[in-house]
């Protein structure tokens, strides 16, 4: 194993504010991005359907 405990795992060597940091960082934007382009899909969605009735 590369850690002795969870501790150190979670400490990563003393860098483990910046991995954590960078870790949610990305973690958050890609979130961001699939939710986005949900919304984003289900509005071109909603909008085609509406031409179709007009």
């Amino acid at each position: 194993m590369a850690f002795e405990s969870f501790g150190d795992f979670l400490a990563m060597g003393k860098h483990g504010f910046y991995v954590w940091l960078a870790f949610s960082a990305t973690a958050a934007a890609l979130i961001g991005l699939v939710v986005f382009a949900r919304r984003r899909n289900r509005l071109v969605w909603r909008e085609l359907a509406d031409e179709d009735y007009e």
